[in-house]
């Protein structure tokens, strides 16, 4: 892909996921991450609202290769800022009927964000797009919960316990993942180079229908993406499956995704993650490896990533925890299996249970690599330089409604 096309997808996906909050409004549940706000009651049917705005200053030592410094306003640190609703009602056979719409907008611009959707869909990462992150409906009882929709993945979910940033929005294999699985789905149009439209950076999907449960202490979920596609089932599909066992300190998490091309039903994108925490005191201990390989629509490989992470969670005080992680990320589709290796420290201070306060740095050392690799590799939005080494620094306020 061309140089000046990977900075407009870098824009349109930044922040994809909110974090711990995600797993509460997959089943239209209320989370502790989110103070959820009961605006209204009609027909029975209880209506929220919700959001998190977070804001911050971001400072680079190293933008280019030529050395160039910036600083400037980061509209999110630890989460996107979004805006949602969401109702449920409860029903005379003892169900819920629920339903989520969740929007995502810049905080600095005050902008819709883009979105990584296929550019010709009319969601086409233009901004337009309303309810970006939800757009669902769904039931749950004893047997379960079924969503409608576009939603979030049950893969990507799994590993919120694993990865030793949860997912966080700065400084976290957030991007690996997202860059990752993006390449081969966003194509203009459907042809060698493949495309995909139901698939928003593996971590939303569109025309989706998702089972979850919790059954012996392991929560999962399983997710398919209608093609649509007319004279077959396969092309264009998505299948997500994610899962998450946990047993007294220790969690185990897995997870597999495959997109398949809209016209020859070609392998996409195949993904799969596993991953281990185990809590110690006021520790906690992480490890979480993913391995995705893209193909463009003839099956010839683009990319084949190996992300390693691993870090520790030390609660020190009733208000503070500190995080220190290590990325190594390598593309192993080039002859020279270049890598990114990124170390990063950050406090999170606890001025209520609804807002922080954080600090965060990166330390990134990446080798010479192409395009493709440089994106994959990365742990920031905006990837930093090859073939050089980089320092981040990022510190901010994340407020929670």
């Amino acid at each position: 892909m061309k140089i000046n096309k990977m900075s407009r997808i870098s824009h349109n996906i930044h922040r994809p996921l909110t974090s711990l909050a995600a797993v509460g409004l997959l089943g239209g549940l209320a989370t502790t991450a989110i103070a959820d706000v009961q605006i209204g009651e009609v027909a029975s049917t209880q209506i929220s609202i919700y959001g998190i705005l977070d804001a911050g200053i971001l400072y680079q030592d190293n933008v280019t290769t030529n050395g160039g410094r910036k600083l400037g306003v980061e509209t999110s640190g630890l989460t996107p800022t979004i805006l949602g609703f969401k109702g449920s009602r409860t029903l005379d056979n003892g169900w819920n009927a629920f339903f989520n719409l969740e929007a995502h907008f810049d905080l600095d611009t005050g902008m819709f964000h883009g979105s990584g959707d296929a550019e010709t869909d009319a969601d086409d990462g233009s901004g337009r797009l309303l309810f970006r992150r939800q757009a669902n409906v769904g039931l749950s009882g004893d047997w379960g919960t079924a969503i409608i929709g576009r939603q979030y993945g049950p893969a990507v979910l799994a590993h919120l316990g694993t990865e030793p940033r949860a997912f966080k929005e700065q400084f976290s294999n957030t991007y690996a993942w997202a860059y990752s699985q993006l390449f081969t789905t966003v194509n203009d149009s459907a042809g060698q180079a493949g495309r995909n439209a139901n698939n928003d950076v593996g971590f939303f999907f569109k025309n989706a229908v998702q089972y979850r449960n919790n059954l012996a202490g392991v929560d999962f979920g399983i997710l398919y993406s209608f093609g649509g596609q007319e004279g077959s089932t396969a092309e264009g599909d998505v299948v997500s499956i994610g899962a998450a066992y946990t047993a007294g300190p220790l969690t185990l998490s897995g997870s597999y995704q495959n997109m398949r091309d809209q016209q020859t039903s070609e392998d996409l994108v195949t993904s799969w993650a596993s991953g281990a925490a185990y809590n110690v005191a006021d520790w906690t201990f992480k490890v979480n490896f993913i391995n995705t390989e893209n193909k463009d629509a003839t099956g010839a490989e683009v990319l084949d990533l190996d992300a390693l992470s691993f870090g520790v969670d030390w609660k020190w005080s009733p208000k503070n925890s500190a995080t220190v992680a290590y990325y190594i990320n390598e593309d192993n589709a080039p002859i020279t299996s270049p890598e990114s290796k990124s170390l990063v420290v950050s406090n999170d201070y606890n001025l209520s249970d609804s807002t922080s306060l954080y600090a965060q740095m990166a330390y990134v050392d990446a080798d010479d690599m192409g395009v493709v690799s440089q994106y994959a590799t990365s742990i920031v939005a905006n990837p930093a330089p090859v073939n050089d080494k980089t320092t981040l620094v990022n510190v901010g306020v994340n407020f929670a409604f």
